[in-house]
């Protein structure tokens, strides 16, 4: 083939399963672009997509996949624009057969690939009896022994069987669970010719899969500073420009909302990471050395990044049943809310036994001004445990407790909850293969990997990527130290003002499996200096008592001018089974900009200037 010489435009048009569904038609009207992508998949979009598949085994897959493409497949062939996806969630080979036979209703015929062998679920007897114990890569406990049953099973895979499809001639790249930037690094590989060793080259395609896999997280979305964008309603899409060389421009279509910046960019750089050190199936990008530039308007520019060879190790997704939940929800009016929420906790107790009468029994408290709420959620392997017998014993309460006692959010019928189970598996023990729409099988190359004595070859990643297993956490009680360098702030020389953390910096935060991350950036480089030295583990367990007694990692990374911590185990078994009213820690981020913070007076009125790199320490 011949090897491109301009950047490809790649454009993103699903963040998740349930985003926008005009938005591939926006993508692709909006202005010229190469390839489409789509990121449809999560841990609970898997557990999502079996019980999908119980009620109809022929599906498994995104359905608004398939509605995007009604509205923009016709175009895209006329314009050569190719369409990368991971809509095939458990069933990759139905979504593509399915996608043929409603292109071939309206007469069009595209050439439909998909990549498989992530499924690992009938391949867990024969792995576990070659020694793979699937430990849980939080606990360290193995699968076998567990009571675990397994309900799916899939393997991160990478983006080489994308690049294959595309090397064949497909038009549409179907995959099941590949990490979210494989998305983009499949078709810059094949568009640029890349080797599986071209180290730096991937990881600058890594670093711009993440930062678009998300959608308009990217253009102002879930932004610390939305008041500062003119149009922060119905933001576009991004688009990823990949270089030759790995580098990369962020931008989006003219004339839609949103907005991308350095702030933006930053910003989804830091969602859902945890050490600097970005693991994916083909390779390490190391986000401590991506660099960000403004352009111009709405066009960042991220420059060369450092890559390391993969990791010896693919993350693998397991879900199993976790049983069946209920909740109730008190609502606190008026005067001696204290006295009320201590009152409806001990008739709560005696009406149902408490903790005691089930498999999980936990109490959250929201303030509210003159109203609170105290919810009640149960868990038990029993539906009738947790639904009727649970309801019942609230209900008769009602006329019992505190004065104006009223119920939100309770009835008699117990959800179904899974629950996700984080694990690793030797990468030489799955095998991609690339189909054909004529059945051939095309094998998948493997990038070399790391040496696996390496402390990072195992480190799980991606957008729900868990901590590495407990020895090889980085958990620091106070910045590392600088001998020799003067604290630029000194409490005895600086004045200093109470504001919130976030009149200075922003926030993002997210979800990783059960722990929760939350990323915080300054604007320039005296602020960051004051972030770096001011924000140590025992100051964010001050700010968030929640995180007071679990272990927290810091990392530093001073080309964005960031600091990153990793909160363990605060989201419990993780989103799909968390009693956290923000169950993948979205909002996390946002409280602790809203924290109290002794700020020098210095910085509050700071000139915000362009961006420039730290010079090095």
């Amino acid at each position: 083939m011949t090897v491109r010489r301009e950047p490809l435009r790649i454009a993103n048009c699903s963040g998740y399963y349930g985003d926008r569904l005009s938005a591939a038609l926006e993508m692709v009207e909006g202005g010229p672009i190469d390839v489409l992508t789509g990121d449809y998949l999560a841990e609970l979009t898997m557990l999502l997509l079996w019980k999908a598949r119980q009620r109809d085994p022929a599906t498994g897959y995104a359905l608004s996949f398939l509605a995007q493409m009604r509205d923009v497949l016709g175009t895209c062939l006329e314009r050569g624009i190719k369409v990368v996806v991971n809509a095939g969630g458990l069933n990759p080979a139905g979504l593509a057969a399915k996608l043929r036979e409603l292109a071939a209703l309206g007469g069009l015929h595209p050439h439909v690939a998909h990549v498989e062998g992530d499924d690992l679920l009938e391949r867990l007897p024969e792995l576990q009896a070659r020694g793979h114990d699937f430990a849980h890569l939080a606990t360290g406990r193995p699968l076998a022994g567990s009571g675990v049953q397994a309900l799916t099973a899939n393997a991160y895979l990478g983006g080489w069987g994308i690049t294959e499809a595309l090397r064949s001639g497909a038009d549409v790249v179907i995959c099941g669970r590949v990490t979210d930037a494989s998305l983009v690094v499949g078709p810059a590989a094949w568009a640029h010719g890349w080797a599986v060793d071209d180290w730096d080259e991937l990881a600058g395609a890594v670093t711009a899969g993440h930062i678009i896999e998300c959608g308009t997280q990217a253009t102002g979305g879930n932004y610390s500073f939305f008041t500062e964008i003119p149009d922060p309603v119905h933001p576009g899409f991004p688009i990823a420009e990949v270089a030759a060389d790995g580098s990369s421009v962020i931008t989006k279509h003219p004339g839609t909302g949103g907005a991308v910046t350095v702030g933006t960019v930053t910003a989804q750089l830091l969602y859902e990471i945890g050490r600097p050190r970005y693991l994916n199936a083909d390779v390490v990008a190391r986000f401590d050395t991506v660099r960000l530039d403004q352009q111009g308007p709405d066009r960042v520019a991220v420059g060369r990044v450092i890559g390391e060879p993969a990791p010896a190790t693919l993350k693998v997704c397991l879900n199993h049943r976790g049983g069946y939940r209920n909740a109730a929800t008190f609502v606190l009016t008026g005067l001696d809310l204290d006295a009320k929420a201590d009152f409806a906790e001990a008739t709560l107790r005696d009406a149902t036994g408490g903790p005691a009468a089930f498999a999980d029994y936990h109490l959250r408290r929201e303030h509210g001004g003159a109203c609170d709420r105290l919810t009640v959620t149960v868990k038990d392997p029993d539906p009738e445990v947790a639904g009727r017998g649970f309801f019942t014993a609230v209900a008769g309460t009602a006329l019992a407790g505190y004065p104006g006692l009223y119920l939100e959010h309770a009835g008699p019928r117990a959800t179904e909850y899974g629950v996700f189970w984080p694990a690793s598996v030797p990468a030489d023990e799955v095998t991609a293969v690339t189909v054909l729409a004529d059945g051939t099988r095309l094998p998948v190359p493997r990038p070399p990997t790391a040496d696996p004595a390496s402390p990072f070859a195992h480190a799980p990643y991606g957008e729900d990527a868990v901590p590495p297993e407990p020895q090889l956490t980085a958990v620091f009680d106070s910045p590392p130290p600088r001998p020799g360098r003067p604290d630029p702030y000194d409490p005895g020389t600086a004045r200093t003002v109470r504001l919130p953390l976030g009149t200075l910096l922003g926030a993002r935060s997210g979800d990783k499996g059960g722990d929760a991350n939350v990323g915080l950036w300054a604007r320039d480089d005296r602020t960051y200096l004051w972030l770096r030295d001011y924000l140590d583990v025992p100051r964010l367990r001050a700010l968030l008592p929640e995180s007071a007694k679990l272990p927290v990692s810091r990392y530093e990374l001073p080309n964005l001018r960031a600091v990153n911590f990793v909160v363990h185990g605060l989201l419990g078994d993780g989103v799909a089974a968390s009693t956290s009213a923000d169950p993948q820690a979205k909002a996390l981020g946002e409280r602790l900009r809203g924290c109290l913070a002794d700020i020098p007076d210095d910085l509050v009125d700071l000139p915000r200037i362009p961006y420039v790199p730290l010079p090095d320490e």
